[in-house]
């Protein structure tokens, strides 16, 4: 369906820029109150980055993960750091909302949606289990888009215009969004609403742009995200205002595809994998517990030198799982292994004596035998005892890899944009990670889910509220 016309309820029509969870779920939350919404995404197909997350969503306490979590807002502010000074109260107001609502966020996707997330583990920065993900094959970001993006097709009220890249946000004179306009294969068109919801993303993939501009010591550094340039621009030239620029999130984990050593968009090598036993050997050796937070895995891994290919640098690290985090894993791993990022393998293929006995170690901490020598204590579903050098291991080569931003536009915990006064900009809203505030220096593995969740809703009602006083 295209949208280069005005329909008989312009005024009463959102605009969406942006197909991940962010805007879809934004998008579902309107029609629900009857909004029509038209979503324009500038790639091909929806879904954004949002369709390859692969960890889970966090979450409690719910119904699959029944302790009362008080340590969720601690984990979170611990994890954002040093930053957290700056802007303290409105950091803190956004992090309690962000945390506050995650039950109501896995309740609205698991019982209102559909979306099977009854598996729980725990990531590394948290203190006790409770990222979500489904039983069955399919992760769960492409879990939870597909299921959206299904019942959103069914419904009249909406439609979804891909291959679409927004050129300017609209403002009246007065300061009130108007509308945006934006480029097709078939020329510039407008749009018009009082309401417009950014839920862009990052500039992870901005190589040459937003990240070269904000953190140029990160030239070279392989990406999860494809080369897009980020969406922030548009929105600074309304006054918005910007945070936590400089925070970009390097994952420790990103496959080093054998076949393809220097290819500068690498796979992801999801959290979960460490957080249901996995461990990290460098050399044949642990140097690490595997479930510190993604910013202390990462700074570990590069005190060593690195290597370049074709440009790219890379890291030489191996994680590696028994049979039992294999099954707590299965879909990931086997996904994994038909694209050939990880092999089965044994002991005795990975390495001589010395690794052999590096995991035996790994194996009596798990099995409560003794300590673990690098203060890991929850070692996920490793159920390995006797490590000889023909126990079956499941290994993947990693490298850290440049992943999410942390920066973005200042927001409230309306989801509204605000100025340079702290004022919200009439009409403009933003859920997601074209968001600033949140996360801080690090942001925990499975809250990217449910920002976008907790933060697309609040949009949603706040955009359904909007126009209701239109009508």
């Amino acid at each position: 369906m295209s949208g280069t016309s005005q329909s008989s309820h312009a005024a009463r029509h959102a605009i969406v820029v942006g197909s991940g969870l962010a805007g879809l779920t934004a998008s579902s939350t309107l029609l629900s109150k009857n909004i029509p919404v038209h979503l324009l995404e500038r790639l091909p197909k929806p879904g954004g980055n949002s369709i390859k997350a692969s960890s889970g969503i966090n979450g409690a306490p719910t119904k699959y993960q029944s302790v009362s979590d008080d340590l969720f807002y601690d984990d979170t502010i611990k994890s954002a750091g040093v930053v957290m000074g700056k802007m303290r109260s409105q950091r803190e107001s956004l992090i309690q909302t962000l945390t506050k609502k995650s039950p109501e966020a896995i309740y609205w996707l698991s019982d209102e949606k559909g979306v099977d997330l009854s598996k729980v583990a725990m990531l590394g920065g948290h203190s006790i289990p409770r990222t979500h993900r489904g039983a069955g094959q399919t992760p769960p970001g492409a879990a939870i888009v597909t299921t959206l993006l299904k019942q959103l097709n069914e419904d009249p009220n909406f439609t979804l215009e891909t291959n679409a890249s927004v050129t300017k946000v609209l403002q009246s004179e007065n300061g009130e969004i108007t509308g945006v306009e934006y480029s097709t294969a078939d020329g510039k068109k407008s749009l018009n609403s009082p309401v417009v919801i950014f839920a862009t993303g990052g500039f992870a993939g901005d190589s040459k742009g937003m990240l070269k501009q904000y953190r140029p010591d990160l030239a070279g550094f392989p990406s999860t995200n494809e080369a897009w340039p980020g969406s922030t621009p548009l929105l600074t030239a309304l006054g918005a205002q910007l945070l936590d620029m400089e925070q970009v999130q390097v994952h420790p984990t990103g496959f080093v595809d054998l076949k393809e050593l220097g290819k500068p968009v690498k796979f992801l090598a999801a959290e979960v994998l460490r957080g249901e036993g996995g461990l990290m050997l460098r050399s044949g050796k642990r140097f690490i517990d595997e479930l510190q937070t993604r910013q202390v895995v990462t700074d570990k891994i590069m005190e060593e030198k690195n290597t370049e290919v074709d440009g790219i640098k890379q890291w030489d690290v191996k994680i590696v799982l028994d049979e039992g985090a294999y099954q707590a894993a299965k879909s990931h791993i086997d996904f994994y292994l038909w694209k050939g990022l990880m092999s089965k393998t044994t002991v005795g293929e990975l390495g001589g004596d010395e690794t052999r006995k590096v995991i035996q170690q790994f194996a009596d901490a798990a099995a409560g035998k003794s300590e673990d020598a690098f203060g890991r204590k929850s070692f996920g579903h490793w159920e390995l005892k006797d490590v000889t050098p023909d126990s079956v291991v499941y290994i993947g080569q990693v490298t850290p890899v440049v992943h999410f931003t942390m920066g973005g536009v200042i927001m409230n915990e309306h989801a509204e944009v605000l100025d340079k006064e702290g004022k919200p900009i009439k009409g403009l809203l933003a859920a997601g990670e074209v968001t600033g505030g949140i996360h801080g220096a690090n942001r925990l593995g499975g809250s990217s889910l449910l920002e976008c969740v907790v933060f697309g809703r609040i949009a949603g009602e706040r955009a359904a509220s909007s126009l209701g006083s239109l009508a």
